[in-house]
């Protein structure tokens, strides 16, 4: 049986795709303040590094580096199942290969049987390709487990970071770091700068609150384009059952703190969950 090693989608277009290139952007999105700490999940951006990699860059500074990662994004091309991981082989970067997280992955699907093997989801998706070569600079052996969601289902999201939180349990029980959750999403999308700020606060205010259904429900009634939202809520469930206390915006910004166009903007928020 062959190994499917995924090819990068996105390298060239929503960061470089020359090694070196890469890596001295990331060095430089990864530079901070302060001592890192251990985290339980987090959220961050996908756009493209010029806009959003100063967010994402800021949350991963912060954390401990994780050696495995279940890192959770959103299905924007609509290919492959609703529910779609990766159980084998591993994803290329121009800074080498990440292995999939075998092991992990299988719990997750004997836990949590809805969630399929399929590839397709995640072909041309970049939501999660993005925070790959920021995970891998802080750890050149990580291992991972991608899963693409194409579903705002509350009670299956629920049910999922449910899932999730079991499996998650049963490895901190034999290892002294946890797997890391990582929630992939930008925030709202395509309006002034002042309706996003408004509306893209309103969702943060009930992520620091670690309230998985207000979020949602804000979502909802708020119109708020946030195309993570089953992401965050998958992983706020399973951090909440795993003990997390506490969550920490890390660094807000919007796409018109580079493009100058403060019409229509697109958000990002960087938070920490511990």
């Amino acid at each position: 049986m062959s190994v499917v090693v995924r090819s990068p989608a996105v390298a060239g277009q929503f960061y470089p795709s020359d090694a070196a290139t890469l890596r001295r952007d990331v060095q430089r999105y990864l530079a901070a303040d302060g001592p890192p700490i251990a985290a339980l999940g987090c959220i961050v951006p996908h756009a493209g590094y010029m806009y959003s990699g100063e967010v994402a860059g800021a949350v991963f500074a912060r954390i401990l580096p994780p050696r495995r990662v279940l890192l959770l994004c959103p299905n924007h091309t609509g290919a492959g199942a609703p529910l779609a991981l990766m159980n084998a082989g591993g994803w290329q970067t121009p800074l080498g290969t990440v292995p999939i997280d075998a092991a992990l992955a299988a719990a997750l699907q004997q836990r949590f049987p809805l969630l399929q093997n399929d590839p397709r989801a995640h072909r041309a998706e970049h939501a999660a390709e993005v925070e790959l070569p920021f995970l891998q600079e802080l750890e050149p052996d990580l291992t991972f487990v991608p899963i693409a969601l194409g579903t705002r289902r509350l009670d299956v999201l629920t049910a999922l970071g449910e899932a999730i939180a079991d499996v998650l349990a049963a490895v901190l029980a034999d290892e002294s770091r946890p797997v890391l959750l990582v929630a992939s999403s930008d925030m709202n999308h395509y309006e002034s700068d002042a309706i996003t700020r408004v509306k893209d606060h309103h969702a943060i205010a009930r992520i620091l609150e670690l309230d998985p259904e207000g979020l949602h429900a804000t979502v909802m009634e708020h119109d708020i384009s946030m195309c993570g939202l089953g992401p965050a809520v998958a992983m706020l469930t399973a951090a909440k059952r795993l003990g997390a206390r506490t969550a920490d915006l890390v660094k807000y910004a919007t796409s018109a703190n580079v493009s100058g166009d403060d019409q229509r903007v697109v958000g990002y928020a960087g938070v920490i969950v511990r």
